[in-house]
């Protein structure tokens, strides 16, 4: 088992209330659904003794900075989804193994893949596996010509059952089939999958990686028997995610399913294959359609981040094969510890921060001596630091230098193409359990206002909590030229807890900041 670095990151999609543009659809319950997973991992990780630090996305583009100022090797992976690009969610493993973090879960390439339901089927048909008959009708394209039966239309690029009702399911040749291809393309604006109803048993299969073995866990079959003629027997929507409809409260899970042992080998067998076609890691969840009569197995979809939460399918699955769930995360983290290279490029260590566009590109990274000069010329810029104040600076300074990453004084410098912009130092407090001074914190005179100091108190409170520091302190001057930063630190999160008088000087007051992190 190998040693998991710390702390883990919990990665998540922030709800955002997706809906169609009139309302025809509204998957507020799904994107929610995500935060009981959050709250399942993040329960687990504390009873397994693992910090957490989860981090809500509201895009893609948050993710470098989320890396960079929490400094993780490893991401739980739960992003299922951003609103602004369907695509999006699938590259967060790539830019995390990008800046030297590993995540939980399937890779870029396999989730990518599957997001695009009309390519999943043909990798799993060309994998020798069988889907029902589908045509894909996009946009503008003329309404397909199909065959007599019933037909489901879905969308070609959405997970968790949305855009999927009983107004899905049409006849061939009906007029309700023109309706609901226009409602995938006009109200999801995406390709529609129009795919024939098969089979009268719906078969969901979770898989589990454990080091290198695939565990097909317990098979589940869901159970329609309460449906009457007037329902078609599918999993839609309402069923996942509506808790007071009747498609949810009658589509219980029977686990196992009651298949006889031919059938669940062939359906076993089927998931591995599909699993090995789009190159599925850590957990993943294949559905089939199954016709009795015919006893014909069909690949419904793959899906590469089920919802794990504890009373979804995927926990129940592993209850049934006597997995835990803490066994099941602790499993996904030495997976993924063990994909860590053993050492980082440089480039990687060298994480950047990008503020914003017009601040350009910069780095926070350790002090070196080769620093020392810039930032004592830091110091010397603010006019009110006292000769003395400036050569306990430099102590500190040359502390931190000398004893490296290792030692109490952790120095980092902010670098912007060369220069150095900003200093901070902080450690622990001498004598208290899991208390961190902020003993200073600078920022060159022409970069000041521009966001550089919040960056790095703000990675300064990300690396405290790393090492299991739960208060941050900051002692600074009452004079009025401190002004400036008194407000910043009250406006960091900081409250004024206590004030010394005349501490430093006759009239200069010792005024004490903390902040509970």
């Amino acid at each position: 088992m190998p040693n998991l670095p710390d702390p883990i990151l919990v990665l998540y999609n922030t709800p955002s209330g997706t809906q169609s543009k009139d309302r025809t659809f509204r998957f507020a319950e799904s994107e929610a659904g995500v935060m009981e997973e959050v709250r399942a991992v993040c329960e687990s990780l504390q009873r397994q003794g693992m910090p957490a630090l989860p981090v809500g996305l509201g895009k893609l583009e948050e993710l470098p900075g989320v890396l960079f100022r929490h400094s993780a090797r490893i991401a739980f992976n739960l992003v299922e989804n951003f609103s602004d690009r369907l695509i999006d969610h699938a590259l967060v493993p790539a830019v995390c193994r990008a800046m030297g973090a590993e995540t939980t879960g399937c890779d870029t390439p396999c989730q990518i893949m599957a997001q695009d339901k009309w390519n999943t089927r043909q990798i799993l048909t060309g994998a020798g596996l069988t889907c029902p008959d589908a045509v894909l009708a996009r946009p503008g394209d003329p309404l397909p010509d199909i065959g007599d039966g019933l037909w489901i239309v879905k969308p070609a690029a959405s997970d968790g059952s949305e855009g999927i009702d009983e107004d899905s399911v049409v006849r061939g040749r009906d007029s309700a089939l023109a309706s609901a291809v226009r409602r995938i393309h006009e109200h999801m604006r995406q390709p529609a999958i129009v795919e024939r109803m098969v089979g009268d048993r719906e078969i969901n299969v979770s898989l589990l990686q454990m080091g290198q073995t695939v565990e097909v866990l317990p098979l589940a079959e869901i159970d329609f028997s309460a449906f009457g003629p007037e329902r078609p027997r599918i999993v839609g929507y309402k069923a996942k995610w509506i808790a007071d409809s009747f498609e949810y409260r009658h589509t219980n899970r029977i686990l196992p399913a009651p298949l006889d042992d031919g059938l669940a080998r062939e359906i076993r067998t089927a998931a591995l294959a599909a699993w090995r076609a789009l190159g599925c890691r850590d957990y993943a969840r294949v559905d089939f359609r199954v016709s009795s009569g015919e006893r014909r197995v069909y690949v419904l979809e793959v899906n590469p981040n089920p919802d794990i939460s504890p009373s979804a399918g995927f926990a129940a699955a592993l209850s049934a094969a006597g997995i835990g769930f803490d066994q099941f995360i602790r499993a996904l983290l030495d997976n993924a510890a063990e994909r860590l290279p053993a050492s980082l490029p440089a480039e990687a260590m060298e994480r950047k921060l990008c503020l914003s566009q017009r601040h350009g590109q910069l780095h926070i990274r350790y002090v070196t001596a080769a620093d020392r000069d810039q930032v004592l010329s830091l110091l010397t810029q603010p006019v009110f630091f006292r000769a003395d104040e400036l050569r306990v600076a430099r102590e500190v300074l040359d502390d931190s230098i000398r004893e490296g990453p290792g030692g109490d004084y952790q120095s980092f410098v902010v670098e912007d193409q060369g220069d150095v912009v900003g200093w901070i130092c902080f450690g622990p407090t001498p004598c208290t359990v899991s208390t961190y001074d902020i003993y200073w914190i600078a920022v060159a005179r022409e970069r000041q206002r521009q966001g550089i100091g919040r960056a790095m108190i703000e990675f300064a409170e990300s690396r405290i909590r790393e090492r299991g520091g739960r208060t941050a302190v900051v002692e600074t001057s009452g004079r009025a030229d401190y002004e400036a930063t008194r407000v910043f630190y009250l406006r960091s999160g900081y409250r004024e807890t206590a004030r010394i008088p005349d501490f430093y000087a006759p009239g200069d007051d010792k005024i004490i900041f903390v902040k509970n992190l």
